[in-house]
């Protein structure tokens, strides 16, 4: 341990973002995610009970995954250590799991591994883990933000209980931003921030569930935006709008998001809706998609759904998907809207 550690933390939280700065420090103070941390939930039962078993939590950015591990590491009487999986590899992996033995053995007190982003470990890196897991010798928590079932091994899922983190609705958002403009301590509330309710809702929609993005938003305008001649900082709509900036569309296309938004895709087009048709279309463009594979998604429904109750369907999707082919983008989204 270093002797300046007291320094060098104060240093690190000097500059550390917002987002750090607010992130919740007990269960009572999480919000989202009801579905598992509500009163009676499984997650808050087994927390109270000091009974967690190895866990991975599975949602998108900014939902909470890590900032619950932390609380938990704040809650549980077992020893906690971390590593991120972007830049550590088996030889870390192995220190770690050799020093929980060590403490197991001596203290009788057992590890809480934290592995973020653990789909970043191949398949090798992850069966240092199996051994370990299944005797119980640590408890692993891993966060990641692509499916478990597909990037991590299926021993490993087996040996875990998988709780899925869901995009914060609004109110939660508008929650976490009035907690940051109301704490002097960690927040900005000793700097005399004016936010008006229509900057406040626009961060809370842009960031389309995402606290990270919303709290970096406020923090940005209320960094950027001088102070009135009454000394107040008044953040108001276009302020607000200027200081967060949109949401790059989660879009893999070899992953779920890309089937969620086909699937999504053909059965608006299934149900005769041409806004939600358009919607999902324009969605799968904008993040990169192959017209190619559009087209063919309409050339199939014209086919199979549609089929014999209107024959030109076909012959419809078929000279779309010839046009769009001979056009390219950007002009065929066009042919393919029509």
């Amino acid at each position: 341990m270093s002797l300046f550690a007291d320094a060098e933390n104060q240093a690190y939280a000097r500059v550390a973002p917002l987002a750090v700065r607010m992130r919740p420090r007990t269960l009572d103070e999480m919000v989202g995610q009801r579905h598992f941390l509500g009163e009676g939930k499984l997650l808050r039962r087994l927390l109270a009970a000091d009974r967690l078993g190895s866990v991975i939590f599975y949602g998108p950015p900014g939902t909470g995954k890590t900032t619950l591990a932390w609380v938990i590491a704040s809650t549980t009487r077992s020893r906690f250590t971390t590593i991120n999986a972007t830049s550590s590899g088996v030889k870390e992996l192995r220190d770690v799991l050799e020093q929980a033995k060590v403490v197991l053995a001596t203290q009788s007190v057992r590890t809480i591994l934290f592995i973020d982003e653990i789909h970043r470990f191949n398949r090798a890196q992850q069966d240092v883990l199996l051994p370990d897991v299944e005797a119980g010798r640590i408890l692993l928590i891993g966060a990641t933000t692509q499916n478990p079932f597909f990037s991590i091994v299926a021993p490993l899922v087996s040996r875990s209980q998988i709780f899925q983190f869901e995009q914060l609705a609004e109110e939660d958002i508008l929650d976490l931003l009035r907690r940051a403009l109301g704490d002097a301590e960690r927040g900005v509330g000793k700097l005399n921030v004016d936010v008006t309710d229509d900057a406040l809702s626009h961060w809370a929609k842009v960031c389309d569930g995402d606290a990270r993005r919303a709290l970096a938003g406020l923090e940005v305008a209320v960094r950027s935006t001088p102070a009135n001649e009454t000394g107040r900082i008044v953040i108001d709509l276009a302020v607000a709008a200027e200081s967060i900036q949109r949401k790059a569309i989660e879009y893999d296309p070899t992953g779920d998001a890309h089937y969620d938004a086909a699937s999504a895709f053909i059965k608006s087009m299934r149900g005769s809706d041409p806004d939600a048709s358009i919607y999902w279309m324009a969605r799968m463009l904008e993040a990169g998609e192959d017209p190619r594979f559009v087209a063919r998604r309409m050339v199939i429904c014209a086919a199979e759904d549609v089929g014999l109750a209107d024959p030109m369907a076909l012959v419809l999707a078929n000279a779309a998907l010839q046009a769009s082919e001979f056009v390219g983008l950007p002009e065929s989204r066009l042919i393919l809207s029509e």
